[in-house]
């Protein structure tokens, strides 16, 4: 008798907890997350003028035409920017296949660009983040493709300058990091400005 009605307690307690833990929490999050917080519990989608969804300014894109800022390199899946198989390459500084992947993205980024071979070439322009999905390059990354992005699309680089500076990020909570600039953000805007 005793197992009998233990055993009908624990399943009665197990069927409560599944509703209150596995229903009940996760819809009242996700209703808190809805109401405070819409853009981002909606996955920070990027909408263009037409409003349609260009992405997500929290995961990294391919743009490789000289006409947009190219984003910082990616090791997630076969050609990058998987955002189902994100993850680094693991591999070390001094593994050999790391540093000729380095140096031949390197000379890629001088070439690009228009860079003196002396130049210094931004880390984040040659080896991917931790995610391979890192929607942000450096400041200093953006402003050094300022001239081949102005070149390819006809238009000044003192305004091209001053939109990268207008979607410049700066350290989180003043300390944090390095100037940063969104580059799906700042490729939609390239694109409303036209060019």
């Amino acid at each position: 008798m005793s197992l009998r009605s233990n055993l009908a307690s624990a399943l009665l307690l197990l069927a409560a907890l599944t509703v209150l833990t596995g229903l009940g929490y996760p819809l009242l999050l996700t209703a808190v997350a809805q109401l405070a917080f819409p853009h981002q519990a909606g996955g920070s989608l990027l909408m263009d003028a037409s409003g349609r969804v260009r992405g997500s300014e929290l995961i990294g894109q391919s743009f490789t035409s000289p006409r947009y800022f190219h984003p910082r390199p990616s090791a997630a899946g076969e050609g990058g920017y998987d955002p189902l198989a994100s993850g680094g390459s693991n591999l070390a500084p001094t593994n050999q296949r790391w540093l000729t992947l380095v140096a031949q993205r390197t000379a890629q980024y001088r070439q690009e660009n228009a860079l003196s071979p002396g130049q210094a070439v931004p880390a984040d322009a040659v080896t991917a983040s931790g995610s391979g999905l890192d929607p942000d390059i450096s400041l200093e990354n953006a402003l050094l493709q300022v001239p081949r992005v102005a070149r390819a699309r006809g238009v000044p680089q003192a305004r091209l300058r001053n939109l990268v500076l207008q979607h410049a990020r700066g350290r989180q909570l003043w300390i944090l990091g390095e100037p940063r600039v969104n580059v799906v953000e700042l490729n939609s805007a390239l694109d409303r400005l036209g060019g």
